[in-house]
C-alpha cells in the first residue's frame, strides 16, 4: 500500500512540476539566457484581444466576384469550344448582372443544338446544369453544390491570404476565422496593435489582382466612353477607371470581362529592374495559367496580325496598360512606371497570394491597452477572490478534509494554465470567466465525494471504507455532471468566435483536470492521511 502511494504522489509532483514549467518556464534557448518570471508569465500565457488591447475586424468577403470570374472564363472556353466544333452563329454571353452563374447561348440552329448540348455534356462542363428553352436557347447554370463549394474555397483562401498578410505585422497569436452562419465573413483580431490604419494597410494589399485585355480606350471620362460606344456595353467587357502609368490623370478604360489570369494563377513573383534600370516585378505563372496566357499573347504581341495591350486591374482599379513586345508563356514581367514600395507591395502579394475575391469593411473597432489592462486586474482580482472565497468555505465546512479539497483545487488552476503556456491557448477575459467556474465545478465535485463520506460515516462505516464508498459512488455522478458540460463547451468551441472560444477552452480543460484532480489526487491525499492510522480513528470532515 505504502509503496503504491509513494508512485502515485511520485506522479502527482512530476505532474505538478511539468505543469508549472508550462506556467513560468522558459519555451526555448534564447529566452533561457534572459529569463524573468515576470517576462516568462507574458510569453506563456497569451492575452486575447479584450486583454491584451488591439483591433477587432470583420470583413465582407464578395464571392460572387469569384463565381463571375470562374464563368467569365468558361464563356470564353464554351466560345472556343463551338468555334472548334464548327459551330457558327452562337453567341455567348452572361445577360443577367444579378445571375453571375447563369451562360446564356444563343443564335444556335435546331439542327446544331444537339452538338451543343452534347459538347455541354462532357465532364469539362460537369460544373453546370443546361437546360433548353422553347426558343432554342441554351441556359448553362452552375449547380447549387458547384456554388456553394467555389464559395467554401473562395472563403478559406481569401482566409488564408490574409494571414499571410497578418504576419508581416508580427502579431503574436492574431485570431482570422470563419464568422457568422454562412454569411462569407471573415473574423480578424489582432492583439497587440491599436493602429487600425496599419491594419487596413495590410489587409487592403490584398485586393484582388488581374491582367485584362484592353478592348478600347482610354476615355477622359465615363460619359465620353459610352457616348463612343452608342451607350451599350457589350455584355462580354466592363469599364474600369484608372491609368495608364502612375503619371497619368484618371481614364476609363473598356477591357473583356474575362480577365487573362488573375492572382490566384500567380505561382511566385519578386521585384526587378527592366532594361532601363526602372523598378519591374518578374512573375512566374501556373503550368496551366502559362499555357492560357501563352495562346493570348502570341495571338496579340506586336509581331502578331492583331496586336494588342493588357490592362494591369487592382482592387478593380486599371493600374498600369502596357504592351505586349513578346509572347509569354509561364514567366514574364511586368514593366511600366512603377515606383519601388509598387513592386515591392505587388511582388509580396503575388508570393504570398491573391484575393479570389475582393473584401469590405463591415465593422472595426479598437480595444486600447488600458481598458485591456484594466480588464486583467479586474479579472484576476475577480480569480483570486472567487477562488479565496471557496478554499476557505471547504475549510470551514469540511474542517481537515476541506484542505485536501483545497490541495486540489490549486493544483486543478495550474494544470489549467500549464496547458495554456504549452498549447499557445489564448486567455480572454471570458477565458477567465471559465477558470472561475471551473474552480466552482471543482467544488462541486468535491461536496459530492464529501457529503457521500458523511453518509457512509453515519450509517457506521469505518473512516477507510467510507473514503473508498463515497469516492465509488460519487465518481460517476462527477463524470456525467462534467461530460455534459464538456459536450457543451465543445459546441461553443466549434460555433464560437473569438472571446467566446476562449471560455470555451479554459473551461473544458478546467474540466477534464478536475476529473483528475477532484478523484485521482483527492483520494490518493485520503488514502496516505489514513494510511498509518486505526481503523476506528474518525476523519475530520
Amino acid at each position: 500500500m505504502g509503496k503504491n502511494l509513494a508512485t502515485k504522489l511520485a506522479l502527482i509532483v512530476a505532474v505538478l512540476l511539468f505543469f508549472i514549467y508550462g506556467i513560468f518556464g522558459p519555451q526555448s534557448t534564447q529566452r533561457a539566457s534572459k529569463y524573468s518570471l515576470k517576462q516568462a508569465l507574458a510569453d506563456n500565457i497569451h492575452l486575447g484581444l479584450d486583454l491584451k488591447g488591439g483591433t477587432h475586424l470583420v470583413l465582407q468577403v464578395h464571392v460572387a466576384e469569384a463565381i463571375g470570374s470562374e464563368t467569365d472564363r468558361d464563356v470564353q472556353r464554351i466560345e472556343t469550344a463551338l468555334q472548334g466544333a464548327g459551330v457558327s452563329g452562337a453567341q455567348v454571353a452572361k445577360l443577367d448582372p444579378q445571375h453571375p452563374e447563369v451562360i446564356t447561348i444563343t443564335g444556335v440552329s435546331a439542327t446544331q443544338g444537339s452538338q451543343v448540348r452534347s459538347l455541354l455534356g462532357t465532364n469539362e462542363y460537369a460544373n453546370y446544369d443546361v437546360t433548353t428553352a422553347p426558343d432554342g436557347t441554351i441556359r448553362v447554370a452552375m449547380k447549387p453544390s458547384a456554388i456553394k463549394d467555389l464559395e467554401a474555397h473562395t472563403l478559406d483562401t481569401s482566409i488564408e491570404v490574409i494571414r499571410d498578410r497578418i504576419d508581416r505585422l508580427g502579431v503574436s497569436e492574431p485570431i482570422i476565422q470563419k464568422y457568422g452562419l454562412g454569411d462569407n465573413q471573415i473574423l480578424v483580431e489582432l492583439p497587440g496593435i491599436d493602429n487600425p490604419e496599419q491594419v487596413e494597410d495590410a489587409i487592403q494589399s490584398t485586393a484582388k489582382l488581374a491582367v485584362h485585355a484592353v478592348v478600347s480606350g482610354p476615355y477622359a471620362n465615363e460619359q465620353a466612353a459610352m457616348s463612343a460606344l452608342n451607350n451599350v456595353i457589350p455584355p462580354d467587357d466592363i469599364l474600369l477607371h484608372g491609368s495608364s502609368n502612375a503619371n497619368s490623370p484618371d481614364e476609363v478604360w473598356l477591357l473583356k470581362r474575362a480577365s487573362e489570369v488573375e492572382g490566384t494563377d500567380f505561382r511566385g513573383a519578386r521585384a526587378g529592374t527592366d532594361i532601363n534600370g526602372r523598378p519591374n516585378i518578374q512573375f512566374t505563372l501556373t503550368t496551366e495559367a502559362g499555357n492560357r496566357f501563352y495562346k493570348y499573347t502570341s495571338e496579340h504581341s506586336k509581331a502578331s496580325s492583331d496586336p494588342g495591350s493588357m490592362a494591369i486591374v487592382l482592387g478593380n482599379t486599371v493600374r498600369q496598360v502596357a504592351g505586349i513586345n513578346d509572347a509569354i508563356r509561364d514567366q514574364g514581367q511586368i514593366d511600366g512606371s512603377f515606383t519601388q514600395q509598387e513592386v515591392d507591395d505587388v511582388s509580396l502579394m503575388l508570393r504570398t497570394g491573391a484575393l479570389p475575391a475582393s473584401i469590405s469593411y463591415l465593422e472595426t473597432r479598437t480595444v486600447g491597452p488600458s481598458l485591456g489592462a484594466a480588464s486583467i486586474r479586474q479579472g484576476v482580482t475577480a480569480a483570486i477572490l472567487g477562488m479565496a472565497a471557496v478554499m476557505l468555505f471547504m475549510l470551514v465546512y469540511y474542517k481537515g478534509s476541506g484542505i485536501n479539497a483545497d490541495l486540489a483545487l490549486i493544483l486543478n488552476l495550474i494544470i489549467l494554465l500549464g496547458f495554456m503556456g504549452y498549447s499557445h491557448a489564448v486567455l480572454t477575459l471570458p477565458g477567465i470567466a471559465g477558470v472561475i467556474l471551473t474552480i466552482g465545478m471543482g467544488v462541486d465535485s468535491n461536496v459530492l465525494i464529501f457529503e457521500r463520506i458523511r453518509e457512509e460515516l453515519r450509517s457506521g462505516k469505518t473512516a477507510p471504507a467510507a473514503v473508498k464508498e463515497g469516492f465509488a459512488h460519487a465518481w460517476i455522478t462527477i463524470v456525467d455532471t462534467h461530460v455534459t458540460t464538456i459536450v457543451s463547451a465543445v459546441i461553443l468551441l466549434m460555433f464560437g468566435t473569438g472571446p467566446v472560444k476562449g471560455f470555451a477552452v479554459t473551461l473544458m480543460v478546467g474540466l477534464f483536470a478536475n476529473l483528475v484532480t477532484a478523484v485521482f489526487v483527492s483520494r490518493m491525499i485520503f488514502d496516505w492521511h489514513l494510511k498509518d492510522r486505526p481503523k476506528t480513528a474518525p476523519l475530520s470532515i
